[in-house]
C-alpha cells in the first residue's frame, strides 16, 4: 500500500503554527488557508447529531467547512456504495465513518491516508488503549480516528423489577435463571429481547464471553478456530444461550431493540441485554441510573469487555486546501473537549484515556474504568455483532446461524457447532 508521505502535512503543520505565531506577535503573517473536509457518517438525528453540530462549529471557529456526505434515498448500504464508487473514480471524501474490517479493505486498496505525523503531535500512542490503537493502524500506520468505545456486555435492569422478587444483579448465569425464573413466578417477563438476527448474535457473544472467557472469545470469533468452535465449551455456550429463550416473551419477534428498552423501562421486563447506546431510551425518559435503572455487566463477564468502536478512516486528498482542513477535523477529533461532548451525547466513553470523567454518569464512570482494567488484562475483545470483527459476508452468515438455533429447537447444538467450524475454511 502507497500511503501518503508525512512531509506535506508536516509542512502543512508549521506553517499553520507560524501563522498563528505571528498573528499573536501582531505580524503580518498570512492566516492558515481554509478548506472544506466532506464527511460521510450516519449521525443525523438526537445526541448523535448534536455532536455533528459542535464539531462543525469547532471546525468553523478554525476557518474550516464540515460538508456532509449525502446520498439520495439515504440508508447505509447506499452510501456505502456511493463510497466505493467515489473511491473508485479518484474522488474521495476527506473522511467516512468505517469499522475495523473496513478500515483494512480501503487500506489495501492503497487509498487511506497516512495519520502518522498528527498522532505523533497529538500522542495517540499514549492517550489510545492499545486494542483501539490497533483497530485504527492498517499495516502500522494510523489511517483512521477513533471517536467512541461502546460497551456491548450491558445487562440493563429495571431496579424495581428486582425488588419485586428480593434479588440482586445476578453476576454468573446460574444466578441469572434463579433470579428469571422468580421474575416469571411474580408475573414479570424476565428478558426483554428483540428478534432480529444483529440482536440475537450480539446476545450470543454476551454468553460467549460470560461462559467461555476473553481467551475463548478470540480463538472463536475473531481467530474462527475449528477446534474451538467445535469444541466442548461452545457447546456449554449454545446450551446457556438456549436456556434464556424461554424468559423471553411471545412477541420478542421482529421487535426493535428500542422497544425491548421500553419494556424495561416500563416495568413490563425486568432485563435487556444490549449495547450502552440503550442508556440513551433511559434517560430520555428522564430516568436516572441507581434509580428507575442499573446498568451492570452481563453475567460472567465484569472483568472483560467487548468493544464497538465509532472511527472515521481518512482518505487521500490532492486538493491542499482540503488536506488542511481534513487535518483539522481529525485533530478536533481527537481533542478531550470533542470526545467529551460527543460521548456525553451518545451514551458511550471517549477513546482517549486519561480525560476528566466527572461530567459522565455513573455507568459511563463505570464503562472507562471498566475499559482500561480490561484492556490491561487482555480481556478486551472486538464486537461480532457490532462489525468490528469479520467482514460483512462473514458476519451475515455467524447471524444466520446463530438465529437458526435460537429460533428453531430441533437445530441441535452440534449441528451447530460443525457450521461455526466450517467457518475457518472460508476466512
Amino acid at each position: 500500500m502507497k500511503l501518503v508521505s508525512g512531509a506535506p502535512r508536516r509542512a502543512v503543520a508549521a506553517c499553520t503554527l507560524a501563522a498563528v505565531f505571528w498573528g499573536m506577535l501582531g505580524g503580518a503573517a498570512t492566516p492558515a488557508r481554509a478548506g472544506t473536509v466532506e464527511v460521510l457518517h450516519w449521525w443525523t438525528a438526537g445526541g448523535e447529531a448534536k455532536s455533528v453540530a459542535e464539531l462543525r462549529r469547532m471546525l468553523q471557529s478554525q476557518g474550516h467547512v464540515l460538508k456532509d456526505f449525502t446520498v439520495p434515498g439515504g440508508g447505509g448500504d447506499s452510501a456505502i456504495a456511493a463510497l466505493k464508487e467515489r473511491v473508485r473514480s479518484g474522488n474521495p471524501p476527506g473522511a467516512a465513518q468505517l469499522k475495523g474490517p473496513a478500515i483494512g479493505e480501503y487500506g489495501r486498496m492503497g487509498v487511506l491516508a497516512n495519520l502518522d505525523d498528527i498522532a505523533v503531535r497529538q500522542s495517540w500512542d499514549s492517550q489510545l488503549p492499545g486494542v483501539v490503537a490497533n483497530v485504527m493502524k492498517y499495516q502500522g500506520h494510523y489511517v483512521a480516528v477513533p471517536v467512541n468505545v461502546h460497551r456491548v456486555n450491558m445487562m440493563w435492569v429495571n431496579a424495581e423489577a428486582l425488588r419485586r422478587v428480593n434479588a440482586r444483579p445476578p453476576q454468573t448465569w446460574e444466578d441469572f435463571f434463579r433470579v428469571a425464573d422468580r421474575l416469571q413466578r411474580a408475573g414479570i417477563v424476565p428478558v426483554a429481547h428483540g428478534g432480529q438476527p444483529w440482536q440475537e448474535l450480539l446476545l450470543f457473544e454476551n454468553v460467549a464471553l460470560g461462559v467461555g472467557g476473553a481467551d475463548f472469545f478470540r480463538r472463536a470469533f475473531v481467530d474462527l478456530d475449528p477446534a474451538t468452535l467445535n469444541g466442548p465449551v461452545m457447546e456449554r455456550v449454545l446450551t446457556t444461550f438456549r436456556r434464556i429463550k424461554p424468559y423471553t416473551d411471545r412477541g420478542s419477534v421482529g421487535r426493535d431493540w428500542n422497544k425491548a428498552t421500553a419494556m424495561v423501562m416500563k416495568g413490563e421486563a425486568a432485563v435487556q441485554f444490549m449495547g450502552d447506546w440503550a442508556k440513551g431510551e433511559f434517560r430520555a425518559a428522564g430516568q436516572a441510573p441507581g434509580k428507575e435503572f442499573l446498568c451492570v455487566p452481563t453475567p460472567g463477564t465484569e472483568r472483560a469487555y467487548i468493544f464497538n468502536i465509532d472511527s472515521f478512516a481518512l482518505f487521500q486528498l490532492k486538493d491542499p486546501n482540503a488536506m488542511v482542513a481534513q487535518n483539522a477535523f481529525v485533530s478536533t477529533v481527537m481533542t478531550p473537549a470533542f470526545q467529551e461532548i460527543f460521548n456525553l451525547n451518545k451514551g458511550s466513553i471517549p477513546a482517549v484515556t486519561g480525560g476528566d470523567r466527572q461530567g459522565f454518569d455513573r455507568c459511563s464512570q463505570e464503562s472507562s474504568a471498566h475499559f482500561v482494567a480490561a484492556s490491561l488484562m487482555k480481556t478486551a475483545v472486538p464486537s461480532v455483532a457490532s462489525g468490528m470483527v469479520q467482514n460483512s459476508e462473514m458476519e451475515g452468515v455467524m447471524k444466520q446461524i446463530v438465529a437458526d438455533f435460537w429460533n428453531d429447537d430441533r437445530v441441535s447444538a452440534e449441528a451447530t457447532m460443525g457450521r461455526f467450524a466450517a467457518l475457518s475454511k472460508k476466512k
